[in-house]
């Protein structure tokens, strides 16, 4: 099993093209390229860690039917800003794993200091689509970031020069 971490997704949301410049001609495009991409490079037994911003949709039901059975690998849910789908309290704001003897902090909102950062933890997160400058060994995993694809663990290694 790998690891892979993402975030802003916004499936269904078709203001997302104009505010971040998206290439894709339609909503329906571009959410059918990103069920493409993730499934190109997860595999159903993987992980996969969202933090936020997942799917503009009302309802869990709707997210499962039109995105979530589409994609590969079992699923880790964070709230983000756009997540109302996820019914309130129905999943937690952080989310911390160790891989290969590695704690990384999932949230997604960018955070200075995480728990153990000065410890060696990574911080992974989304929301910002890029804008902030890269601090210590925090990252955004947002797809705007990494064309359109999820980021694994094997690939954190390599950004933080592990």
């Amino acid at each position: 099993m790998l690891f892979y971490f993402t975030a802003d997704e916004h499936f269904g949301h078709a203001k997302v093209l104009e505010y971040e410049s998206r290439p894709f001609s339609s909503v329906e495009e571009m959410d059918e390229e990103l069920i493409r991409r993730h499934n190109a490079v997860v595999r159903p037994e993987d992980a996969v860690i969202h933090a936020g911003d997942f799917a503009f949709v009302k309802t869990r039901e709707l997210a499962e039917e039109k995105y979530i059975s589409r994609l590969n690998g079992e699923h880790i849910f964070l709230y983000g800003s756009h997540d109302n789908w996820l019914g309130p309290r129905r999943a937690p704001d952080i989310h911390t794993v160790q891989v290969d003897k590695q704690l990384v902090v999932v949230c997604h909102y960018a955070m200075r200091v995480w728990p153990r950062s000065h410890y060696g933890s990574w911080h992974v997160f989304g929301h910002s689509h890029g804008l902030l400058e890269p601090f210590g060994l925090s990252l955004d995993v947002g797809v705007d970031c990494h064309d359109f694809y999820p980021v694994s663990f094997q690939r954190l290694q390599e950004l933080f020069q592990l």
